[in-house]
């Protein structure tokens, strides 16, 4: 099925195997005109210190700063001329997203986000024209507030991953990862990506199992916020504490959804869970090496890959580097904590 506009009779499992290679691709049609097509970029320096070849896939160059942008610009470009106003929950990267795909459509916004977000995150969204709601997400539930907005309003609300679009979406990142690797005769033997939610890391999953289904792709996310990992070797989606923290803002959600966790249980090799001190190193590594500015969440799977996780025999790898709003405070912390190499 690649028709996504009507699901509202299918279950999470029957809505997310109607994604795919065809479906994806139209998604990369549609958005074309508004993303920027990231290149694949790798340090020697690198390599020769890893002993294979790296290459990142550097979201954080994206519009927004982070790959969220694919995802909501196709679900708000696949909307009725009639609706107007939107609403979306989170902490920071799909507000952004949603607020300038928005925007593009001539619709109003409203973003609910946590009251601790980064204030750049806050501001940007601010700045694409969005109305920002703010929240405890310690002690409220962003889905009951944003969901209460659109009964109030009538907004459409965009999901910053359970929506079928915006895993089509994000699954654009898959699929240049295999037509430039394609393009260059490359045949990576591994792929690490960033796992919240798991819209990304499915969409693109599906992209790179289609297209080279001998490549294993694997997630990464941070230690205490290592749900998906758990759950794939448990077979249910597994929850993480609510008193964990993590500076990882964009990727610390307490449980897979539904609907990404029917992929990626079928399509994931496993996962790497690392810790935020490693994720403040390869923030600095990054910045050193590919002089390439990440935030936390979006490093995590550029921290596996350099931390030794991957197979002894891997000769190719490509990380995904999900996104590159970090803070002024944070990204100082970062380079004080030092590059790995």
């Amino acid at each position: 099925m690649n028709d996504l506009h009507n699901t509202a009779d299918m279950t999470a499992a029957e809505i997310a195997s109607s994604i795919d290679i065809k479906t994806i691709r139209a998604a990369a049609d549609r958005i074309a005109p508004y993303i920027v097509r990231t290149p694949l970029l790798e340090s020697p320096r690198l390599n020769d210190a890893l002993g294979f070849r790296l290459l990142a896939k550097p979201e954080c160059l994206q519009h927004t700063g982070s790959f969220k942008l694919r995802g909501a610009t196709n679900a708000v470009m696949s909307l009725d001329d009639a609706v107007t106003d939107v609403v979306a929950f989170s902490s920071g990267n799909h507000a952004q997203a949603v607020a300038r795909a928005a925007r593009l459509r001539g619709m109003k916004a409203t973003i609910v986000m946590p009251e601790d977000a980064p204030a750049m995150k806050i501001e940007g969204t601010r700045a694409y024209g969005a109305d920002v709601v703010t929240y405890d997400r310690y002690s409220e539930s962003r889905e009951d507030i944003g969901n209460a907005i659109a009964a109030e309003t009538g907004a459409t609300l965009i999901k910053p991953f359970e929506d079928a679009r915006v895993i089509a979406g994000q699954g654009t990142i898959g699929l240049e990862i295999a037509e430039q690797c394609i393009e260059r005769g490359i045949v990576p033997d591994h792929v690490t990506c960033c796992c919240g939610g798991g819209g990304l890391i499915a969409g693109a999953s599906l992209a790179i199992r289609a297209l080279m289904p001998d490549t294993a792709i694997w997630a990464a996310e941070p230690e205490d916020f290592d749900d998906t990992i758990r759950s794939l070797a448990s077979g249910i989606r597994e929850t993480v504490p609510t008193e964990n923290r993590s500076i990882c803002d964009a990727i610390v959600t307490p449980q897979p959804g539904e609907m990404t966790f029917s992929i990626n249980s079928r399509t994931l090799a496993g996962g790497f869970a690392v810790s935020d001190h490693l994720v403040l190193q390869t923030m600095a590594t990054a910045f050193k090496h590919l002089k390439l500015v990440t935030e936390p969440g979006g490093a995590v799977a550029l921290a596996a890959a350099l931390d030794g996780r991957l197979p002894k025999d891997t000769k190719c790898a490509v990380a995904i580097i999900s996104g590159g709003n970090a803070d002024e405070a944070m990204f100082t912390k970062a380079l004080s904590a030092g590059s790995l190499f």
